[in-house]
């Protein structure tokens, strides 16, 4: 891969947001996406799977691979009425070493990656192992590779392995080649080394919890310190690109109390892009904690990086309410992972449950579909499947204060199979590139800094009378 040529003239350029003359209201003048979603949205199909957690499908669409904490599971979703578990990898050991806790696996042709343990503290073996899943009823152990850290998430494509390092003295993107048999790490991109300013703030208010790559750029949500975009052509040197939120690095980030580590603002957990790379959601997972405003669960933030040395805020997702949104408090509806599609957003919310959205216009989010079972799903992801026709999202049963069983539910997105598109320019429903798709994009309003840009997402998030 080679690093994009206008990134190479435009060298280390500064993240300056403007705020857009549309941010204020919807247009209405943008034909909105397919709403053939049915009246009543509810589960095609849904089979147990132990302790769900993310949920990743194949390249044609058929085959679902979980995280399942002791392991991974593949579920056949051919026929989404009815899901099948295929194979099931429990307790699993490496040079009879435990490798427990996996909260993610990502798949990259027929290799898949079990990365892992997701939290620090657990003993056994600390790294990824990778698996042949030509067959998905049997994966097959093609290599595996030690780290000597824990690994919350990861990201895997073109055989290249993207994983999150964190520790009390780094937070770091780290890049391995596991294109053959023989894995290498080639390169790393070091928050700390990019701002040495949040060596003093505690290592959890700048954790690294995801990664998600799109044409040659890496979209890494620091958690407090925003979510920052590095070009990632030449893995072996990464470089910096801009970054979304400008928080300060104040004495309430020094500690690992519970406001710090669970409250708003901050908390960016995950963060993807459409298929042209031009809008980018970043969710924040957040609860209640008693603190300082805003107090209460994390949405989704909406950016325009169709320049992405220059992200401009575009709209927030508020999430779903809740009788006590407190960690503990039994009933999570912060925001979780999600897939931008088509001019949609899939989104999961814990017991929030899931949700459509239509985002062809991105300053106007339209809630398109929402189905919730509160004492029974715990939903923590949603990703199309089927050629565009299904969602499928895992449940997980690790929510305090309830007993939700782990499951793999699929869902109907009302588009037939193989409608979506994935090319830059315009699909003939109005959905191609931002400046098309949204009037007076390609002439925004003036240039601010990165705090005002700050500061104009948080009146978005509390126009109308949101908190």
């Amino acid at each position: 891969m080679q690093r994009r040529a206008f990134l190479r003239a435009s060298g280390a350029a500064c993240a300056v947001l403007t705020v857009p003359g549309a941010v204020a209201g919807s247009t209405g003048a943008t034909p909105r996406a397919s709403q053939e979603i049915p009246d009543s949205f509810e589960p095609l199909g849904r089979v147990e799977v132990p302790d769900g957690g993310e949920a990743v499908v194949s390249g044609d669409g058929e085959t679902v691979y979980l995280a399942t904490a002791l392991g991974f599971a593949t579920v056949d979703i051919g026929d989404p009425t009815e899901p099948e578990l295929l194979a099931e990898r429990y307790r699993l050991e490496v040079d009879g070493r435990e490798f427990m806790d996996i909260l993610d696996v990502e798949i990259d042709d027929d290799r898949l990656a079990v990365v892992g343990p997701a939290n620090e503290g657990n003993d056994g073996f600390h790294g990824f192992v990778l698996y042949d899943v030509s067959d998905p009823a049997d994966p097959t152990v093609v290599d595996r590779y030690e780290t000597g850290f824990h690994i919350h998430n990861c990201f895997f494509a073109d055989g290249l392995l993207y994983v999150v390092a964190n520790g009390p003295d780094d937070n770091a993107l780290v890049i391995y080649d596991a294109s053959d048999d023989e894995t290498e790490e080639v390169g790393r991109w070091s928050l700390l080394e990019h701002d040495p300013e949040w060596e003093d703030a505690y290592w959890y208010v700048r954790y690294l919890h995801d990664v998600t790559v799109h044409d040659d750029i890496a979209y890494l949500p620091f958690w407090d310190a925003g979510t920052y975009l590095v070009d990632v052509g030449d893995p072996s040197d990464p470089e910096y690109v801009s970054h979304v939120r400008d928080p300060d690095v104040g004495e309430d980030r020094s500690y690992g109390g519970s406001e710090a580590v669970y409250g708003l603002p901050g908390n960016d957990h995950y963060a993807t892009v459409d298929d042209a790379g031009e809008l980018l959601a970043v969710g924040r997972e957040a609860w209640t904690t008693d603190g300082s405003a805003p107090d209460g669960p994390g949405g989704i933030d909406l950016y325009d990086v169709s320049d992405p040395t220059a992200p401009d805020p575009l709209a927030s997702i508020e999430p779903p309410e809740s009788d006590d949104a407190s960690r503990r408090g039994g009933e999570w509806t912060t925001a979780h992972n999600f897939e931008l599609r088509d001019g949609r957003l899939y989104s999961a919310w814990y017991q929030g449950g899931i949700k459509i959205h239509d985002v062809s216009d991105p300053t106007d989010p339209a809630e398109l579909a929402h189905w919730r079972e509160t004492d029974d799903a715990a939903l923590w992801t949603a990703r199309v499947a089927n050629g565009g026709a299904t969602v499928v999202s895992s449940s997980t049963s690790r929510i305090p204060a309830t007993d939700i069983d782990g499951a793999l539910y699929t869902f109907p997105t009302g588009l037939e199979s193989d409608t979506l598109e994935t090319s830059d320019g315009d699909d003939g429903d109005g959905n191609g590139s931002l400046s098309d798709r949204v009037p007076g994009f390609g002439g925004l309003g003036a240039g601010v800094g990165l705090a005002g840009g700050a500061a104009a997402l948080e009146w978005i998030r509390r126009r109308d009378g949101d908190r």
